[in-house]
């Protein structure tokens, strides 16, 4: 069960993030936030215990969460279309070797803010370069290329929530 320090941690990494949505299930818990334009919205669904999000909420003087059942997700056809081309291009460059993320965390493309990316599409890299940086729990984990070649796309955008296993850069291995 979440606590409710660590969904408010998981509220403003999402607000601060350009996700527009973000879903965590453990043990029969599920959060889930979706953002509409500025407005960040919460809904905590846990099937055995969700009595006892509210009770601990109420208990700590805070304002408990959005306790119901997901609303369904609507998307705009030109939304669909975007993530359906993004998915196919990356299906027909099987070719190519996809750079995944090894946890689930905040993806930064540059050491620093004013800092200019580690890579970039048409960049060569090595085995043991460093692409990106993917941030869990306050930690920076240096993300290596994993091979020799060239980064062919970056597939996601500095400050994104991603997932373990999301592919994250394909390049066109030597």
């Amino acid at each position: 069960m979440l606590k409710i320090q660590e969904i408010r941690e998981l509220i403003k990494l999402v607000d601060c993030s350009t996700i527009e949505e973000f879903v965590y299930e453990k043990d029969g818990t599920k959060v889930k936030m979706k953002k509409k334009g500025a407005l960040v919205t919460n809904q905590v669904v846990a099937v055995p215990a969700a009595e006892q999000v509210v009770q601990a909420a109420s208990q700590a003087g805070q304002p408990a969460p959005v306790i119901n059942q997901p609303a369904p997700k609507q998307e705009t056809p030109s939304a669909l279309e975007t993530d359906e081309k993004k998915e196919n291009k990356v299906e027909a460059d099987e070719s190519l070797h996809k750079i995944t993320s090894p946890m689930v965390g905040t993806f930064y493309a540059s050491p620093s803010p004013d800092a200019p990316p580690y890579v970039t599409a048409g960049d060569k890299v090595k085995k043991d370069s460093v692409v990106c940086i993917v941030e869990a729990m306050k930690l920076f984990n240096e993300i290596e290329a994993e091979v020799n070649g060239e980064i062919v796309e970056v597939l996601v955008q500095s400050g994104q929530l991603v997932e373990y296993g999301q592919p994250l850069f394909l390049v066109k291995a030597e």
